[in-house]
């Protein structure tokens, strides 16, 4: 009975959201954002963890999609590109961590590499006759060739290997788009795959812990977090403004399905 009346709240509040104007949503999301992260900031202590809490949501997300891949033997509702454009960065980020510290985030990053190198396995050879080539159509090269200009004109400059600056900058630019080609394949699809949406559900909140991370730890030195890093203040700006705009365009989806899944439905359609 509780949980029938929680609900019922619920979706009296999502049908009054639904009357206000997109101004009045972003703002109340805005609001709502900013408490979980205080409440987050209360619970946790140790801010490192939402990193590691990002990254295991992630595995998570994949696992779902691997699920998917094995149960239904079908990659329908998969995009190929988004998948490779997470193995190029995760490999690049992998490389980087290697070098510069190896801690629990190159154990995480190798496991969902290697998560992500099965999917496109799976769906290159064992699965190649359901995937739907022509609704995957954002290409490739006009997401990684901006970002490798962006890497290599702005970087962090206190790595000491050179090398590993641009390709660590690399795969924060490269990271904060490569969901891009799986929402055009879901809006040329017009209709998303229920296992499918959990995965980018996942992406979604994984993306959110990452971004507690970096607003919590900027609130609490009072903007002096910025200066952290050392020299290349312009690489730390460009590296958040990246973070948030990965965030917004997971935003939009996250609330759909959320507002669906409480009122009993499932997403089918691509919110536009």
């Amino acid at each position: 009975m509780g949980s029938k009346k929680v609900i019922s709240l619920v979706n009296v509040l999502i049908g009054w959201l639904n009357k206000k104007p997109m101004k009045v949503k972003i703002f109340l999301g805005f609001l709502f954002a900013l408490f979980a992260l205080v409440i987050l900031d209360i619970i946790v202590k140790d801010r490192s963890y939402f990193l590691v809490v990002s990254e295991a949501v992630y595995i998570a997300g994949t696992i779902v999609l691997l699920y998917k891949l094995f149960r239904q033997r079908s990659c329908s509702g998969v995009s190929l590109k988004t998948q490779e454009l997470m193995a190029i960065f995760l490999a690049a980020r992998l490389i980087c961590s290697i070098f510069i510290e190896a801690n629990i985030h190159t154990l995480l990053d190798l496991t969902s590499l290697l998560s992500v190198l099965l999917v496109i396995w799976m769906i290159r050879f064992r699965l190649k006759s359901s995937y739907l080539r022509e609704l995957d159509t954002l290409p490739l090269s006009f997401v990684v060739v901006p970002c490798v200009v962006i890497a290599v004109l702005i970087h962090p400059a206190t790595i000491q290997i050179r090398f590993s600056r641009t390709l660590w900058a690399f795969s924060v630019y490269l990271e904060a788009v490569s969901v891009l080609p799986q929402l055009r394949y879901m809006q040329n699809a017009k209709m998303i795959e229920t296992l499918t949406g959990k995965y980018v559900f996942a992406l979604g909140i994984s993306k959110f812990f990452g971004l507690a991370h970096w607003i919590i730890q900027i609130y609490k030195t009072r903007g002096a977090y910025f200066f952290l890093i050392g020299s290349g203040y312009i690489w730390f700006s460009v590296a958040f403004l990246a973070e948030i705009v990965q965030s917004f365009i997971l935003a939009d989806f996250c609330y759909y399905y959320i507002k669906s899944y409480m009122q009993g439905q499932l997403l089918r359609k691509m919110p536009i």
